[in-house]
């Protein structure tokens, strides 16, 4: 069974940073590119980052370019996500997804995790 466990999330106030990580088994994590997803109440999940399989590769939203960096480990499974210079306005519960053979920032993923809650307040 596939699971992908999202941690790190948390209240922080504007400008501060947070790390996820998403810890992924039952599936080979360099076989799969990764995203992380954002779904703010009231509004539709929407792609954030994602990576390739190798990790040489990345694409990000506009909202977050410069401030949020995604990478991997391959040999431990795990997906992260450094959120610097946080604002209110990345309030959301935050996803990560594994695509067999895709690599974007759309829903086309495989698998989901249940998602981290991360709150930027003052």
């Amino acid at each position: 069974e596939v699971q992908l466990v999202e941690s790190g999330g948390g209240l922080v106030q504007p400008g501060g940073s947070l790390r996820l990580s998403c810890a992924a088994s039952g599936l080979t994590l360099a076989d799969y590119a990764m995203g992380w997803f954002r779904q703010a109440p009231g509004k539709e999940r929407e792609g954030v980052s994602c990576i390739n399989w190798l990790g040489r590769s990345s694409i990000y939203a506009d909202a977050v370019k410069g401030r949020f960096t995604i990478s991997r480990n391959n040999a431990k499974n795990t997906l992260y996500l450094q959120m610097n210079s946080l604002k209110p306005e990345d309030t959301a519960m935050y996803y990560c997804a594994a695509a067999r053979s895709y690599y974007g920032l759309d829903n086309r993923y495989n698998y989901w995790g249940q998602g981290t809650q991360v709150t930027v307040s003052s």
